[in-house]
């Protein structure tokens, strides 16, 4: 007597049948002709910058950078219309190495990068709002003004990543799992490290695997006995590896109570939090806090003595007009003292088109989103990364420049607005 013939796919299990179904809308799609595009950073540009906005950003004069075009000195800048010039990132990069050889006395303020026994800075910005929208800021200020970065996204929805054009949910990338992870296949960093548009700045993707890690991580904490978690030595270890070839690593999007937090606490040599100046707001950022002296204290309970450089409060989302922000930022100043940033990020909608453009306001024009609008936003920008520059700056030991260069360009830029958008 025959045996009954099973019915197709009886036996597959769930995660089976949902990958069938991928599988199956996917074919279908590809017999009928039609490509799928998926979202890549090989399409992600970055513009070039105008004669005037390289003036501003070296800090020289248009008309020092016009001679210098004229004989032929640095690098060829595209001429455009009108005989406008413009430059890459990578042609401004070029210009600071040769203007820091041609002007010594100069050199750091042109070629700000580390130098020999300065200790490299790994700044997380810790959980907060906006924390991935200040991470993106900050890492893309820190290559326009020279310093080599690296972004380290521990979001396992890869929040920055997709900022930058790696989006895991529909490419594979691999995470900083792979070189933290508990089995052989343990790999080192730098497989995983990718570039971005950005000239001098790189990125470790955030991706699900970093959901699996977590999961791991819970296994081996009960199963040994609720001992301390080796997390941090492996993240720690990590980052060693690229240590020289970075000036600059953050750390951006790990969850509130997560193993890879406290991996990056540890790692961290400074720590940014952020925080709406809402009084509502003010409970949840001291309950992070009363978190994070946790977490320090684990750490600090296998004598691996944590000494942060810094750990500075950034007020973000900040409508200065607003007179009860204004009353909550005062009583964070009184609370923090020096420790809360005297800069901060305002509120605006410039930075929300950009978002939505899937782009940050250094890649797009003023035109893109309204000129008036632009300058404001870019204004309390730089003014936030200038001021996190310098304390950089002051832990190399080095004298603080950056939040005075960017006062003075303000200023400057509003008188020269109307003959910087003439400039050739």
């Amino acid at each position: 007597m025959p045996q009954p013939v099973s019915p197709p796919y009886e036996d597959e299990r769930t995660s089976e049948r949902i990958s069938r179904y991928c599988r199956e809308l996917l074919d279908r799609v590809h017999a009928r002709g039609t490509a799928i595009n998926y979202p890549s950073p090989d399409h992600m540009t970055l513009r070039s910058f105008s004669l005037g906005e390289v003036a501003e950003i070296l800090r020289v004069s248009d008309s020092y950078l016009r001679q210098l075009s004229i004989d032929g000195l640095g690098p060829t800048p595209e001429l455009g219309t009108a005989g406008r010039r413009s430059y890459t990132l990578r042609q401004i990069n070029e210009l600071r190495a040769y203007l820091a050889s041609a002007r010594p006395k100069d050199a750091l303020k042109f070629w700000p990068r580390r130098r020999e026994g300065e200790k490299q800075q790994i700044i997380s910005v810790a959980a907060g709002p906006a924390r991935t929208t200040t991470a993106f800021y900050l890492v893309q200020g820190l290559a326009l003004q020279g310093f080599r970065v690296l972004a380290v996204d521990l979001d396992s929805n890869g929040s920055l990543s997709e900022m930058f054009g790696y989006c895991s949910s529909v490419m594979p990338v691999r995470s900083i799992y792979a070189a933290i992870r508990y089995d052989d296949e343990q790999a080192s960093i730098s497989t995983v490290i990718r570039p971005t548009h950005f000239d001098g700045l790189d990125l470790v993707p955030g991706s699900f695997e970093l959901s699996r890690f977590e999961e791991e991580s819970a296994r081996r904490y009960v199963s040994e006995g609720s001992k301390y978690s080796d997390v941090s030595v492996r993240f720690v270890s990590a980052l060693k590896e690229v240590e020289a070839d970075y000036d600059v690593v953050v750390i951006a999007g790990a969850p509130e109570c997560s193993f890879l937090t406290v991996g990056a606490f540890e790692a961290a040599t400074g720590v940014l939090v952020t925080v709406h100046p809402k009084l509502a707001e003010i409970a949840p950022t001291a309950l992070f806090l009363n978190l994070f002296s946790h977490f320090v204290s684990l750490i600090e309970k296998v004598r691996r003595p944590v000494n942060y450089d810094f750990i500075k409060f950034l007020v973000i989302r900040h409508d200065p007009r607003d007179v009860s922000e204004q009353e909550t930022v005062a009583l964070l100043r009184d609370s923090l003292g020096d420790d809360l940033l005297t800069a901060t990020v305002w509120e605006s909608d410039a930075i929300r088109v950009a978002r939505l453009k899937e782009r940050s306001l250094y890649e797009l024009s003023a035109g893109a989103v309204g000129r008036s609008a632009y300058e404001r936003a870019m204004e309390s920008l730089n003014s936030v990364n200038a001021e996190v520059m310098d304390i950089m700056s002051e832990v190399w030991g080095r004298p603080p420049i950056y939040v005075s260069q960017v006062s003075r360009s303000t200023t400057a830029g509003k008188a020269k607005s109307q003959s910087r958008r003439l400039s050739k």
